[in-house]
């Protein structure tokens, strides 16, 4: 078994802690706490670059291998960091389990050394009619992120 971990936080204080596990060849499981969001729903990609010397707008774009447009989770046509949304408590909490194909931990596309990126709006997963629908799924700025490590 494989595992990592992304610590998040700003200067906000958004703040969260991202595991990552995968079993052999299977999915990579992904399970996550934040808190300090706004109530509702927040998009949540992996993103190419795991740089964060320009704070969260130098981690690149989302993560895609395969030179896809933006897309839900469950869809043909996504991005490998295509993540979706995560919903928030009206606390401003929000503990999440998502169960994804296209980010391994190991091999040529592994997620290890990107970014996790918590959005500011809601993913519309490619849908929008926006713009930035088919790239970004138009889910605004970047909250919070943290580098994706290998955990012992």
């Amino acid at each position: 078994m494989v595992k990592a971990v992304a610590v998040l936080g700003n200067s906000e204080g958004v703040s969260g802690t991202v595991h990552f596990t995968q079993e052999g060849d299977g999915p990579t499981t992904v399970t996550g706490t934040f808190t300090g969001l706004k109530p509702g729903l927040h998009g949540f990609h992996v993103h190419a670059l795991g740089d964060t010397t320009n704070g969260c707008m130098s981690t690149g774009p989302h993560f895609n291998p395969a030179g896809k447009e933006h897309g839900a989770p469950e869809d043909e046509q996504r991005h490998a960091g295509d993540l979706g949304n995560i919903t928030v408590c009206e606390d401003g909490t929000v503990n999440f389990t998502i169960v994804d194909k296209l980010i391994p931990l190991s091999g040529p596309n592994s997620v290890i050394g990107r970014a996790v990126v918590v959005h500011a709006d809601p993913d519309d997963l490619g849908k929008g009619g926006h713009e930035l629908s088919k790239s970004t799924g138009n889910a605004g700025g970047r909250l919070a992120c943290g580098i994706i490590g290998l955990q012992g």
